[in-house]
């Protein structure tokens, strides 16, 4: 289970400010328990852990089983945001850092970016690979994913043959409408649906995360029991309800305290997608109507050699939300050695993760000291228990939060600006009204 500690928060607020944003967290709580708040017909995640299928599971299993028979040793998995944040996270997390096991599928992300060296380099371990696609999109027509779906379909229908290619594509997409389930259709692609109550970053425990997840060789039934467990906790309401503290000290340093930027801070590099992930979890969530806090994201101990300093030291702008790991999963203690010139001899005998948690308190205390206050989300260890739970908790935080802002959680209609420049400048047709707008400003 999740735990929130707010120890590192005492010297900034006043207990009476505190209880203040308990209560409008409480107040937010009922609102996202309700189901009646801004929003609300995008409520679909909240009972995912619980929803599931045994059947939808088996299934993903079941393609995997198939690829796996067919030689296949290269995954892409095609989808820009939402549709590939949190697959990505939890494989990341849970896999080997340097090491791919023998006879398991490499996932490959693509459709993330319009990098044409990106995709040419994706396209080279393709060539190398008996290769597979999952592609995720609700439309179809988004266009970083759209592009590099049709250059894999391309590779995939000239190298294997239409036939083949087909067996070796799965589409996550709408039930019954859209560019691609009529292309799944059509080519008899396998699909999942991706379900209309459900927005795209809060998707991980649908088949947008999970197919993924199961191809790369990870336990999902672990990971939803942990969000299922997680979900049964926090609807306990109260006062030391985790998400309702969390919601509460983070608005109120916002709204108290003018801290506008919130940075995610790990001391694992398996947590690094974790920050992105949970970066575009709250930046689209709370980012709207002029209001909002920047989230951001460091991977201590390396970034304290660089924005560290900033941090430190520079606007007093920011607070820290740490997420603390309690145990290792492997063991690696510091020899001793006889000339010392390194002068660590003072360490020998030490676990490495002695020494990573004295860093993390030694910065804890030094970014207090200096201004910068930090609440802590800890969990147990990484395995794909935990990642259920602390998926499940920052989604359900993130309702409870936003409300108290006084925004819709589960909308983001500032993403469209971009896009409508886009097309313009493309000359997609339909926009040439946008075109001729645009050529006059640059």
């Amino acid at each position: 289970m999740v735990k929130v500690e707010l120890g590192g928060c005492s010297s900034f607020v006043k207990e009476f400010d505190y209880k203040e944003y308990v209560g409008k967290a409480l107040a937010a709580f009922d609102v996202l328990e309700s189901e009646k708040g801004a929003g609300n017909d995008f409520l679909g995640w909240k009972t995912l852990p619980v929803d599931i299928p045994e059947s939808l599971i088996a299934d993903c299993e079941a393609i995997k089983a198939d690829w796996q028979k067919r030689g296949v040793d290269l995954a892409v998995v095609i989808g820009i945001g939402g549709s590939y944040l949190g697959a990505r996270c939890a494989i990341e997390a849970l896999s080997h850092q340097f090491v791919r096991p023998e006879g398991t599928i490499r996932i490959a992300f693509a459709g993330n970016n319009l990098s044409e060296d990106y995709l040419a380099e994706l396209m080279d371990l393709v060539e190398q690979s008996n290769t597979a696609c999952v592609v995720i999109s609700k439309s179809g027509t988004t266009t970083e994913p759209a592009v590099a779906f049709r250059i894999v379909k391309d590779y995939l229908e000239k190298k294997y043959g239409k036939a083949e290619a087909a067996e070796r594509t799965v589409a996550i997409t709408d039930a019954k409408k859209g560019a691609l389930k009529t292309l799944s259709t059509q080519e008899g692609y396998r699909t999942f649906v991706v379900p209309d109550n459900v927005g795209g970053r809060f998707s991980v425990l649908t088949p947008v995360g999970l197919l993924p997840i199961v191809l790369a060789g990870f336990d999902v039934r672990a990971m939803l029991k942990g969000a299922a467990d997680e979900r049964a906790e926090l609807l306990k309401k109260g006062e030391k309800n985790a998400a309702v503290e969390y919601a509460a000290m983070r608005n109120l340093f916002y709204s108290k305290l003018g801290k506008k930027v919130e940075v995610l801070v790990n001391y694992n590099p398996k947590f690094q997608y974790l920050g992105e992930w949970w970066k575009q979890l709250y930046g689209e969530s709370e980012g709207k109507d002029l209001k909002g806090i920047f989230p951001a994201s460091v991977n201590f101990t390396t970034d304290l050699h660089s924005v560290g300093q900033f941090i430190q030291e520079g606007d007093r702008v920011m607070f820290e939300t740490v997420v603390k790991v309690e145990k290792a999963q492997r063991s690696i203690v510091i020899g001793s050695d006889e000339q010392n010139l390194d002068q660590l001899n003072y360490l020998a005998g030490q676990h490495v993760e002695h020494c990573n948690a004295m860093a993390a308190l030694g910065t804890k205390l030094a970014h207090i000291d200096g201004g910068v206050p930090q609440i802590e989300v800890a969990v147990e260890k990484i395995d794909a228990y935990n990642l259920g739970s602390i998926f499940y908790f920052f989604e359900f935080a993130c309702g409870i939060s936003a409300y108290v802002l006084g925004v819709n959680p589960f909308n983001q209609p500032g993403v469209e600006a971009y896009k409508k420049n886009m097309f313009a400048l493309l000359r997609k047709p339909g926009y040439e009204a946008e075109t001729e707008q645009i050529l006059k400003r640059i």
